[in-house]
């Protein structure tokens, strides 16, 4: 995948200073499964002061991240969702000191990140890692349906995701597992059939070791009952930046982030 998120850090941060009415007006989007809701008990930011946070997955991740690890000054974070977490912890939990590190590669599949999961993840030390992949492990079914060896099929998918998990745990004191996604309402389209099958599997995931989930489908297929998709990006594949603060809502929301602190 090309990224083609285009939105600078000092642009994000502007949108970023609107964002809680940007989250009032998304009212009636589907919540991600693992944030606080009313009256369930659980509140509060569920990463603990001066964690390190290891975002890692594949373009729609890297957004243009430094090399060869994504933090730090100007657009070393990326220019996509990962930036716009880093930016509302840092807005709204800025006493917390949340350390945010952009660790996606572009292109990958969930077999690139089993290759470079030691050296690009838990070499880092990090206290949470969270996890969007499959984007491309579906894609390549559809853009290059005859290289069939670089096609990651539902099986090895979560067997492999599950490995990564299990490897994971036991390091940090939590995981979030994101679902992969389609810009397409039509549920029936055979790629968005098949994502959903990928998200499936992450949500079997999360639910059998008990790690944060965000559906990432869920709210975009809110956002797109008034968007066109190609209005977000004309590859249904890579959010432009209101898709970005779309991913960025849904996974704050799953970490226990108070829109009115």
């Amino acid at each position: 995948m090309t990224t083609t998120t285009t939105m600078t850090r000092r642009s994000t941060f502007r949108f970023v200073a609107g964002a809680p009415a940007l989250a009032a007006a998304f009212g009636g989007l589907v919540r991600a499964q693992g944030a606080p809701k009313p009256g369930d008990g659980r509140k509060g930011l569920k990463l603990a002061a001066r964690s390190k946070l290891v975002m890692v997955g594949d373009s729609i991740t890297d957004a243009g991240r430094a090399r060869p690890v994504g933090e730090g000054r100007g657009d070393a974070i990326g220019k996509g969702y990962v930036m716009m977490v880093e930016a509302l912890l840092g807005a709204v939990y800025a006493d917390q000191w949340i350390r945010v590190v952009n660790q996606g590669i572009s292109g990958n599949t969930v077999r690139d990140l089993k290759a470079r999961w030691q050296t690009d993840v838990l070499d880092l030390a990090p206290d949470w890692v969270s996890v969007m992949i499959g984007a491309n492990d579906v894609w390549r079914q559809f853009d290059s349906p005859l290289q069939k060896e670089a096609h990651v099929l539902p099986e090895e998918y979560e067997r492999t995701l599950e490995e990564l998990v299990l490897t994971t745990l036991p390091k940090v004191k939590g995981m979030v597992l994101i679902t992969p996604f389609y810009l397409e309402p039509n549920r029936s389209d055979a790629m968005r059939a098949a994502m959903d099958r990928y998200g499936a599997a992450v949500r079997r995931l999360a639910e059998k070791h008990r790690t944060l989930f965000v559906d990432s489908q869920a709210p975009f297929d809110e956002v797109l009952k008034t968007y066109y998709p190609a209005t977000l990006n004309w590859d249904r594949v890579h959010p432009d930046y209101v898709g970005s603060m779309v991913l960025a809502r849904a996974f704050v929301d799953a970490i226990g982030f108070d829109w009115r602190r």
